[in-house]
């Protein structure tokens, strides 16, 4: 991590208002503190990243981080969002504290998601958030099995399977009845999608494990696999997905006052009393 940081590459939709108006102001202060403000395309330069916007772009900025290693700080301008924990009210106060070093870094677990494919060929991504096989060009169900280091798990039908880091757990995980993880436990948590049995739970297992899922032979069936929810092609029987954590992770930085449990308060709506809600 450096001590200071010098050069700075800010991302974000710049199309979208939300986003042009603070990066324009961001842009206009670092020039005034005398720091240098690079394009994304010059990142292995860059000391830090700001990314402005909602999760999707802090997604976004840890692919183009990770193979540097580069921190991310996160201004919030989407809506449901658990990853970009700067206001858009505090971004000038928190940057500069940032630039001052006054702030903490939060080390993130990676996914590496490899398909095995029965051509031969190999593809490998990497996943912030999550893995995810889900059916695909049909109303039927998917049918797959698992395994947790080559040990038999479970053979499930369902619309599909999520695989999270606990960054991930806070996302399409949370939707599908799984559990929040804490950021800083290096645990993965395996999450039916739909499934077609009730006692198929989700589970969540050691980080250092690897998760094998093939798909079963079953008429019509068709499924994809995407990553932080891009599309990694689709999956055959022949085929297999090979989940394990990464030996790079994503680095966050965050100002002084950062609080997990306050972001999930606020997120969803934790400690209200319902019973007094203003009519």
């Amino acid at each position: 991590m450096p001590k200071s940081f010098q050069k700075i590459v800010i991302v974000g939709q710049l199309e979208d208002p939300r986003v042009t108006e603070p990066r324009d102001l961001l842009i206009a202060h670092l020039d005034a503190a005398g720091l240098t403000v690079i394009p994304q395309q010059k990142i292995e330069d860059s000391d830090l990243v700001i990314a402005i916007g909602g999760d999707g772009t802090m997604l976004y900025a840890s692919r183009l981080a990770r193979k540097y290693g580069t921190p991310i700080l996160g201004i919030n301008r989407g809506r449901l969002g658990f990853l970009a924990d700067v206001t858009p009210d505090e971004m000038i106060t928190s940057v500069d504290q940032v630039l001052h070093g006054d702030y903490s870094v939060d080390s993130r677990l990676l996914l590496q998601a490899r398909l095995f494919q029965k051509s031969g060929r190999e593809q490998v991504a990497y996943a912030l958030n999550d893995v995810v096989l889900q059916r695909r060009e049909t109303g039927r169900m998917v049918d797959f099995e698992t395994r947790v280091d080559g040990r038999y798990v479970n053979t499930h039908s369902g619309d599909g399977l999520i695989v999270a880091t606990p960054t991930g757990s806070t996302a399409y995980a949370l939707s599908c009845g799984g559990p929040i993880i804490e950021p800083h436990l290096d645990a993965i948590v395996v999450v039916p999608v739909c499934p077609h049995t009730l006692t198929d739970r989700p589970i969540v297992v050691a980080a250092d494990r690897s998760i094998d899922v093939s798909l079963l032979e079953r008429d019509e069936t068709k499924a994809e696999i995407t990553v932080d929810g891009f599309s990694m092609g689709s999956i055959t029987p022949d085929d297999k997905l090979q989940i394990s954590a990464a030996n790079k992770r994503v680095t966050l930085v965050h100002p002084p006052g950062y609080d997990f449990y306050s972001i999930l308060r606020s997120k969803l709506f934790w400690g209200r009393d319902s019973r007094n809600r203003e009519m």
